[in-house]
């Protein structure tokens, strides 16, 4: 049983022997509600007081058990009231070390600074990829929610350079500013750039003068989940089926065939190789290049060479995107 739950489970039990007392007074003895819930209390807390009233053979006995039951629980609660108060601050204390423990043993994650509605969402996909994470929020009913779902936080504004440190910043993959504000947003991306100046940072915009002033911060990249939303509205209604496709294979659970961009590293063994070479080692299809130079090319020729820094885009089994990757990486398959 919680302490909570033991305190309150103590609480009600004292209170009904309290009022069990003073209604007993009352009809045994006839007193007032004053002298007897008065006795009541004197009595199950023994504190030695005389009788209000001289008590009947009745009233006398019906004192010895509320003694004995008023004391039992007065004890009961005390005790109860000590657990909680111990057991709760230390538990407080506890989890906030063996929280700080596990991120600080995080690498290549991701900190999502906000755990609103749109943060509430990018946490359950990060948590859906397997992807390692940590939430940092200021409002206390939020991290309540994440800590219930299992999720590593922080509770603090995250335009601190000390909780985004604390975050594991210099070890983090990427960080994604959701925060409701464009002002936190804005200095979110600026404390994040000034920590990792090659770090990417996604931010959340409300507007396209934010957008414009995130991207001067620092952002990789801007999203205003509004213009997303009706974009995809749009889009659903003109190429249905299109996006139907783009779902199936980037957020259906359990999907065989799966998209995803990799970097490739200058020990990889694909540098120098051709598409069409790459297609017949990895199996999975490339249906995009990005240059290094920033240029994309969609469904790149089969004689295009790849090269150090190039990322691809690519479409397969989860077996296949993991052997292309490690190719990429520069391992061996």
């Amino acid at each position: 049983m919680r302490p909570q739950q033991r305190l309150r489970r103590g609480l009600i039990i004292l209170a009904s022997i309290i009022a069990t007392g003073t209604i007993g007074y009352m009809l045994i003895e006839g007193w007032s509600f004053v002298d007897a819930i008065y006795m009541t209390l004197i009595t199950i807390t023994t504190v030695g007081y005389g009788e209000v009233h001289p008590l009947t053979a009745t009233g006398r006995i019906f004192s010895i058990f509320l003694i004995v039951g008023g004391v039992g629980g007065a004890v009961f609660v005390l005790s109860a009231f000590v657990e909680y108060v111990v057991e709760g601050k230390l538990g407080t204390t506890l989890g906030r070390r063996q929280m700080k423990a596990k991120i600080a043993k995080l690498k290549e994650h991701f900190i999502l600074c906000g755990y609103g509605r749109v943060g509430e969402e990018i946490a359950r996909t990060f948590s859906e990829e397997g992807v390692p994470f940590v939430i940092i929020d200021s409002r206390p009913d939020n991290i309540a929610i994440a800590e219930e779902r299992g999720y590593l936080y922080l509770l603090g504004d995250a335009t601190s350079d000390k909780l985004l440190i604390e975050a594991g910043i210099e070890r983090a993959r990427g960080l994604v500013a959701a925060v409701g504000s464009d002002v936190d947003n804005t200095y979110i991306t600026l404390s994040a750039r000034g920590l990792r100046p090659d770090l990417f940072i996604e931010a959340r915009a409300s507007s396209k003068e934010t957008e414009t002033k995130l991207k001067r911060a620092g952002a990789n990249r801007v999203v205003s989940p509004s213009s997303i939303g009706a974009r995809r509205m749009a889009m659903l209604a003109l190429r249905p089926a299109v996006v139907d496709f783009i779902d199936t294979v980037t957020y259906r659970r359990g999907r065989e065939w799966q998209m995803e961009n990799i970097a490739v590293g200058g020990n990889s063994p694909l540098v120098g190789l051709t598409v069409e070479a790459i297609r017949h080692r990895g199996k999975a299809a490339i249906l995009a290049i990005s240059k290094k130079s920033g240029k994309l090319l969609a469904n790149p020729p089969s004689e295009a060479i790849i090269e150090a820094g190039d990322r691809l885009i690519i479409m397969g089994t989860k077996e296949q995107l993991t052997a292309l990757e490690c190719l990429c990486e520069g391992g061996q398959t």
